[in-house]
C-alpha cells in the first residue's frame, strides 16, 4: 500500500513517517525514492508454512533387507485464539510420549490449549489410520510438537483526554509430528555425568589470538 506525503510542516511529516512506519506500511515521499521497512516479521517459517506437505513426500523403495520404514503423520491447525507462550509448555510436556499417554495428560488438563491439543492429536491420529496405513492407532507416538506465532491483530485501547494505545489480539498455530512405534527412551544422564561435561568444557577453552 502506498502512501504519499506533501510537502508540509516538518512536526507532521514526522508523525506520518512514525505512525506508517509503526504499522509496516510503504512510504513513498514526493521527490523522493521508496522505502520499506527491512524488518517485517514473518508469522511463521517456511518449514512451518508447508508442514502438512510433508505428508505427501514419497521415499526411494527399500530393500529386502532393510528395516521397514516407519509412517509419518504430519499434522496442524492454525490461528489458534490463545497465546504462543502458554502453548509452547502444553507441546513441550506431550513431546516423546505415547499417544495414548499425551491424550491422557492432556484430558486432565483444564487449560484451553489441551483442549486444543487434544483435538489436533485425535485428528492426526485419525489421519494415521485412514490415509498413513497404520495397522494399530496405539503404535503411534509424539516425535515433534511445537507453537508458533500466528496474525495478530492491532486494536485501538481508548484511554483519557483523547489518548489512545495499540493492543494485539494474539493467535498462534500449533504443529505435530506422530511417528510409528514405541518411543525412544531418553538418555539417563545424572548431576554427576553433567558436572563433567561442565569441567570438560572449561578445560577446552582457549585464548584466541595468542600465542
Amino acid at each position: 500500500m502506498l502512501f504519499a506525503i506533501h510537502k508540509v510542516n516538518s512536526a507532521s511529516t514526522k508523525f506520518f513517517c512514525s505512525l506508517f512506519y509503526r504499522h509496516g506500511y510503504r512510504l513513498q515521499v514526493l521527490g523522493g525514492a521508496s522505502q520499506q521497512l527491512s524488518c517485517l516479521h514473518t508469522s511463521i517459517s517456511l518449514d512451518d508454512k508447508h508442514w502438512e506437505k510433508n505428508n505427501r513426500k514419497v521415499y526411494p523403495p527399500q530393500l529386502p533387507e532393510e528395516p521397514r520404514r516407519p509412517a509419518e503423520v504430519y499434522h496442524s491447525r492454525r490461528q489458534i485464539k490463545y497465546s504462543k507462550d502458554k502453548m509452547w509448555y502444553l507441546a513441550k510436556m506431550i513431546k516423546g510420549m505415547s499417544i495414548d499417554e499425551a491424550i491422557a495428560q492432556l484430558e486432565f488438563n483444564d487449560k484451553k490449549g489441551a483442549k486444543v491439543m487434544r483435538e489436533v492429536l485425535l485428528e492426526a491420529q485419525e489421519m494415521a489410520v485412514k490415509n498413513h496405513n497404520v495397522e494399530y492407532k496405539s503404535n503411534l507416538y509424539v516425535a515433534e510438537s511445537f507453537s508458533g506465532k500466528g496474525q495478530y491483530l492491532k486494536r485501538i485501547r481508548y484511554h483519557g483526554r483523547g489518548m489512545f494505545g495499540i493492543m494485539d489480539k494474539v493467535y498462534c498455530h500449533y504443529f505435530v509430528k506422530l511417528v510409528e512405534g514405541v518411543p525412544p527412551k531418553p538418555e539417563e544422564r545424572t548431576g554427576f555425568d553433567q558436572a563433567k561435561e561442565y569441567v570438560q568444557g572449561l578445560k577446552n577453552r582457549t585464548i584466541i589470538h595468542s600465542l
